[in-house]
């Protein structure tokens, strides 16, 4: 994709999923002054040009004044979620943040847009793989993702084959904090009791990337 500023820029936040293992909505669940949810639309306002909500199989959180999506396909996970913000993309590439990454920065999320230059998408890749959840995805991606959505492919990294992936490593982004920390994501009560007061702490976290 050409190099984009900010303002090429559209945001997504992902919060479309279950919550199966968190037991509650946690996009809603309490942070630091807010909601997971606002502060991930606080976080994309300041490195987008606009921010869009990814609201899974309804239209959820129309509340909070922006625009809401569907998935286009049900029922197929993050990469349906994908496929929904890259039809929504009107020529410049977008921003995806899961809800459940609090500990990513506007400072990543900067070097990401930085990043995807010259790429069709840029991803952080780090010890314990890919983190397609917090990437920047080029319209170059749309075709790719619509056909493995269409055969029931749905893992994350499923359509990098096809596309220019940048791949950002963790060294690229160790100025800015270390890559586990950053990139944990909360699955389930205790990530959220254990995190939710302060800084995170222990080991890498993990992610399941297939819908």
């Amino acid at each position: 994709m050409p190099r984009s500023a900010p303002g090429d820029v559209v945001g997504f936040v992902l919060a479309g999923g279950e919550s199966r293992r968190m037991g509650r909505d946690k996009a809603l669940l309490p942070w630091r002054g807010s909601t997971l949810l606002d502060h991930a639309i606080a976080r994309l306002g300041t490195t987008c040009r606009s921010v869009r909500i990814l609201g899974g199989p309804g239209v959820r959180y129309a509340d909070r004044g922006l625009p809401v999506d569907a998935d286009v396909q049900p029922a197929c996970g993050p990469l349906g979620g994908l496929l929904t913000a890259l039809l929504r993309l009107e020529g410049g590439p977008g921003l995806l943040l899961a809800v459940d990454l609090p500990f990513v920065t506007t400072a990543v999320l900067g070097r990401l847009i930085e990043a995807a230059a010259d790429w069709d998408a840029a991803v952080p890749v780090g010890p314990a793989g890919p983190e397609p959840l917090c990437a920047v995805y080029g319209a170059a991606c749309l075709e790719p993702v619509r056909r493995r959505v269409a055969r029931g492919d749905l893992k994350m990294t499923s359509f990098w084959p096809d596309v220019r992936v940048r791949e950002v490593r963790p060294e690229e982004l160790a100025d800015l904090g270390r890559f586990d920390q950053l990139f944990r994501n909360l699955n389930d009560p205790n990530d959220y009791q254990e995190n939710s007061g302060g800084g995170a702490t222990g080991g890498p976290a993990t992610r399941k990337m297939e819908g």
